[in-house]
């Protein structure tokens, strides 16, 4: 066991097995069996896991990386601009568009209108009472896809050049630099009410 759990691949796909028994477990068990919902549960798990991976990534850059790597010695610093950051930043871009990817499955899944009344803020079918909840997901929907759109649009380019995986001289880089961290800055701003709107969403309305 110890020598599986020494590596991450392997560990993985272990995980990834495990859970898929468990998913074809729920729908054998489930009273619709493998239905339209039991599709939407799918695309539900898989918004989470990629989204835990996402928002935890920004988290670790925000509450750790950025507000640490002022203080690591200069000659230690090319093990996280070299090594670390590039490897959190690759299953941070990706776990991002996987995690807005699946939820736009789930709205697909779940019917055009339903789709249309979250997108628009409950509007799609006039302004109704009781489509108050279609608004509240909707900002959060909306947050997140403005927060995927950073990640590839602002923060990964300018990540580049800060860490030299596009070369541009040192002013260039310095700029780079702080616009990625602001850009980061900017999702961890949104995360939580992003969060927020996801999970209260799901308790109080389904």
């Amino acid at each position: 066991m110890a020598g599986l759990l020494t590596n991450f691949r392997n560990t993985l796909i272990l995980s990834l097995v495990l859970a898929g028994i468990m998913i074809f477990a729920f729908g054998r068990t489930a009273p619709g069996g493998f239905d339209l919902s039991f599709w939407q549960a799918v695309a539900r798990w898989a918004h989470v896991g990629f989204g835990i991976l996402w928002i935890g990534l920004l988290y670790y850059f925000n509450f750790v990386q950025i507000r640490v790597m002022p203080t690591i010695p200069g000659e230690l610093k090319p093990a996280v601009s070299k090594y670390i950051a590039p490897e959190a930043l690759f299953w941070f871009r990706w776990s991002s568009l996987f995690t807005v990817l699946a939820g736009l499955a789930i709205l697909a899944l779940r019917g055009h209108g339903y789709a249309m009344e979250v997108l628009s803020f409950g509007l799609a079918g006039g302004v109704v009472q009781g489509d108050q909840g279609y608004m509240l997901l909707g900002v959060g929907v909306w947050l997140a896809i403005v927060m995927f759109l950073n990640v590839w649009g602002i923060i990964w380019p300018n990540q580049k050049r800060a860490l030299g995986i596009v070369v541009v001289d040192d002013d260039k880089k310095a700029r780079a630099a702080r616009v990625a961290m602001l850009g980061s800055r900017t999702n961890l701003l949104l995360s939580l009410p992003m969060l927020t709107s996801m999970a209260m969403y799901q308790t109080l309305f389904g």
